[in-house]
């Protein structure tokens, strides 16, 4: 009867203790006496006792590499200190398990080799702005070296560079030379665009004070036409009143009936307002001669 009960409790122990849960995102690789048998992916899994052992536990999670910096020469003989960071992730879990030994020195390994080769051929200036172009390079060379050992190199990342402290001092006085000669020129530009303004400005002030002059001068003209126009119409309108009281007088003596002798009164009177005139030359009608020849003989009767 105890024996029934310890085969039991031997029974449920050694069940126990061979029952493996596989978690999420996780492979055991199986080896069975002492030869690779299976994978056993995510779930509830036996192993055989004293048959089956699991060989290695690998995770599927994509993992980083923070590799120390590397000594790398450049094509133009400059020695620069590169760190990189590699993502990668195991895709097949047996190729991990018996592709390569110690598979993260391989990797480091392998990664320090192809930048060398990379930069090698690359000048330091090159070098310095080609980080894109490094990480795509190595990205592809360790993907392709990996995929036997059952790992997936997603991508590379140059994490510093750092090139001679003589080579930084003599950047940090081009990068310094640079800045003040973008300076100069942005000073300059301004100076410039300072100067094209103000004259700019003046031919406007010049264009405005033409244009008020102009105005100034036809307005002026204008006010010196209305000027005369008026004087001449005040003139017209002179003219017209005399004519009109002349008219008005010559209406009234016809009216008046006036003799002979009258007509020939007024005319003299008529002459003697034209004689007290300016004019060097006066023409007098036959009649009017006739009437002065008449007043001189009255006047000469009457001083005798």
């Amino acid at each position: 009867m105890w024996i029934l009960i310890i085969l039991a409790v031997l029974f449920i122990i050694l069940l126990v203790t061979n029952v493996r849960v596989v978690p999420q995102a996780t492979e055991f690789v199986i080896e069975r006496l002492g030869t690779y048998y299976t994978t056993w992916e995510t779930g509830l899994h036996f192993k055989v006792p004293l048959v089956d052992r699991v060989a290695k536990r690998i995770s599927l999670k994509e993992q980083v590499m923070d590799f120390a910096p590397q000594p790398v020469i450049t094509k133009d003989n400059v020695t620069m200190q590169i760190d990189t960071i590699v993502f990668y992730q195991v895709t097949d879990a047996k190729l991990y398990t018996y592709g390569v030994e110690r598979p993260i020195l391989a990797i480091e390994s392998l990664t320090a080799t192809t930048l060398r080769n990379i930069i090698g051929d690359m000048e330091l200036d090159h070098t310095l702005t080609s980080r894109d172009v490094i990480n795509s390079r190595i990205t592809s060379a360790l993907d392709q070296a990996t995929d036997k050992w059952g790992i997936k190199v997603n991508r590379v990342e140059l994490k510093n560079i750092v090139p001679p402290r003589e080579i930084q001092d003599a950047m940090e006085k081009q990068m310094k030379a640079e800045r003040e000669r973008r300076e100069a020129i942005l000073r300059a530009e301004g100076e410039k665009r300072s100067q094209i303004l103000i004259a700019e400005g003046n031919k406007e002030s010049q264009i405005l004070n033409a244009e008020a002059e102009k105005q100034a001068a036809i307005l002026l003209a204008e006010a010196e036409k209305e000027k005369k126009i008026r004087e001449g119409q005040g003139e017209a309108e002179s003219i017209l009143l005399v004519q009109k009281a002349m008219a008005d007088s010559i209406r009234l003596l016809n009216e008046a009936a006036p003799s002979r002798e009258v007509l020939q009164l007024k005319a003299y009177e008529s002459f003697i307002k034209a004689a007290d005139g300016q004019a060097t030359k006066i023409i007098i009608p036959s009649e009017i001669q006739g009437m002065a020849g008449l007043a001189a003989s009255v006047k000469e009767l009457v001083k005798d």
